[in-house]
């Protein structure tokens, strides 16, 4: 953390300066080296929270963030924080870090990697006015209240032995004892320490600790301690990663489905979202290369299934919602992202744009694919990419509650700018989809429209790369879920290649 200053006098009127106490303000920018990587097809996306605390309650407070850095675990910080610097006064900070998982600003629905604490002061005083600290007390786990007891007993709780100790079996655990108050000011009881080598004995004499206060402890000479906490039950249960399936050979089967409706406009006019500009992709195109180029290195055919919708088709003008993009029905598969970039264009100059706008059939047609392979050998993920308000909805809140007891999930990225808001009930995320009274086993949609990642500079790649990490980031725990939910256990992965060493003889 570095730290720069500004006289007050420099920042504006004297006169409207005079009522303010301060005479110096500090800039403080925050840099971090070797995070904990907490994604899955990327590094993690760092964000910095910084907390005052109030001098009489004690409480923290929020007062900045800083913005978030894609895909590394070094960030530098462009965003500073302007605080007013008091000498007198003992001014505490509280620096969170968290990986960005989606564009919530809720900081719960985040990844937290860790938290600094120090003063203003600290960073002030310190040698070329940088300081430089150890993320070193990572909060794991609170339990909840037992309220009116000198006896509680927590419930059972799970935390992944990954945030515990980062695989570090005798790294050293805290663990802090409150007495809970309804303000916020907690009363500090006494702590203990432990680790999981320790805790891994289970319920035994070795797990009984006593919970000591080092203030009390060091005024009162008969003072043994402020209560025992006692280890009823440690039990290890060993979770499998969505890599623990795809090293085990499991293969990610990617389809995708085109909207070809007429409110997308001309193609052969620039303002069409389906206009194939020479120098640069469509918003189709961009979101089917984002996605489909993370997602092909999954598959090892590189085959994909793409799939129109909303056309009348040549020679007879028939609609169809579901049809081949390269005009083979009976073989519908493309050689890599490539080969479907090429179906699309072509098909852009054979059909003609109609409508109206059925997701079911396309849904359907990969659920039959996926019905037929429950073992966990493959997982289906389904692309739509359309513009505009959905058509048949009931229909297709059914296919998605059936389709949520397959192995697939289906990812909808809308273009142009209509309201998609029957795409955020698909979504599931708050309410789960539901038909006929039933609900989807499980969430398997994930909705997001392309204009919220296009960047303003018009820098392209930037854009598909945010809408990438986006879509794809709920594909691992629903792979997960499917797979939990069907007991299925990922195969032994083949062990590592060595190449067979060539012994030459030569006979004279």
């Amino acid at each position: 953390m570095d730290s720069r200053y500004t006289s007050s006098a420099g920042l504006g009127d004297l006169n409207q300066l005079s009522t303010a106490i301060p005479a110096t303000r500090v800039e403080v920018s925050v840099s971090c080296r070797n995070l904990l990587d907490r994604d899955t097809f990327s590094k993690s996306d760092p964000i910095c929270v910084l907390y005052v605390q109030g001098v009489g309650n004690k409480e923290w407070r929020e007062f900045g963030r800083t913005e978030v850095i894609d895909n590394t675990l070094n960030p530098d910080f462009v965003r500073k924080f302007i605080l007013d610097y008091f000498f007198e006064e003992r001014e505490n900070l509280r620096f969170d870090l968290y990986d960005v998982d989606s564009k919530s600003p809720n900081l719960s629905k985040h990844d937290f990697l860790g938290q600094v604490f120090c003063t203003l002061g600290e960073i002030v005083g310190s040698q070329g006015s940088r300081l430089e600290k150890s993320i070193v007390f990572t909060i794991c786990h609170k339990t909840e209240v037992v309220k009116n007891t000198l006896n509680p007993v927590w419930q059972a709780f799970k935390i992944s032995v990954r945030a515990l100790c980062n695989g570090d079996y005798d790294r050293t655990v805290k663990v802090e004892v409150y007495d809970w108050n309804r303000d916020g000011s907690h009363d500090f009881i006494g702590e203990f320490t432990t680790s999981y080598r320790e805790l891994s004995r289970g319920q035994s004499q070795f797990n009984v600790y006593e919970v000591i206060n080092p203030r009390k402890k060091g005024k009162k000479k008969k003072y043994t301690n402020s209560g025992t906490v006692t280890l009823l039950s440690f039990l290890v249960e060993t979770e499998v990663s969505f890599l623990d399936y795809i090293k085990g050979g499991t293969q990610i089967n990617f389809t995708v489905a085109i909207d070809f409706t007429a409110s997308n406009g001309n193609p052969a006019q620039p303002t069409s979202l389906h206009y194939m500009n020479p120098y640069q992709l469509n918003a189709y195109g961009m979101a089917l290369k984002a996605v489909g180029e993370i997602v092909q290195d999954y598959d090892s055919d590189k085959m994909f299934p793409a799939l129109g919708f909303g056309a009348k088709l040549p020679p007879d003008g028939r609609i169809s919602h579901e049809f081949a993009l390269n005009g083979n029905p009976q073989n519908p598969y493309c050689n890599g992202i490539d080969g479907v970039m090429e179906a699309y264009y072509r098909s852009l100059k054979s059909v003609q744009l109609y409508g109206p706008t059925n997701f079911a059939p396309v849904i359907n047609h990969v659920a039959r694919y996926a019905a037929s392979v429950k073992d966990g050998s493959q997982y289906f993920v389904l692309l739509i990419v359309t513009d505009g308000v959905i058509s048949d909805m009931a229909q297709t809140k059914e296919s998605i509650v059936n389709a949520s007891k397959l192995p697939m999930s289906i990812i909808i990225v809308g273009v142009g700018p209509a309201e998609f808001d029957a795409m955020v009930e698909l979504d599931g995320d708050d309410v789960r989809v539901s038909s006929r009274g039933k609900y989807a086993e499980r969430d398997i949609v994930q909705f997001v429209p392309f204009r919220d990642y296009i960047d303003r500079s018009g820098n392209h790649i930037l854009s598909m790369a945010r809408l990438a990490k986006d879509v794809l980031a709920e594909i691992p725990e629903q792979f997960l879920s499917y797979m939990r939910a069907r007991g299925i256990k990922p195969s032994p992965a083949p062990p590592p290649y060595t190449p067979s060493t060539h012994v030459l003889q030569t006979q004279i």
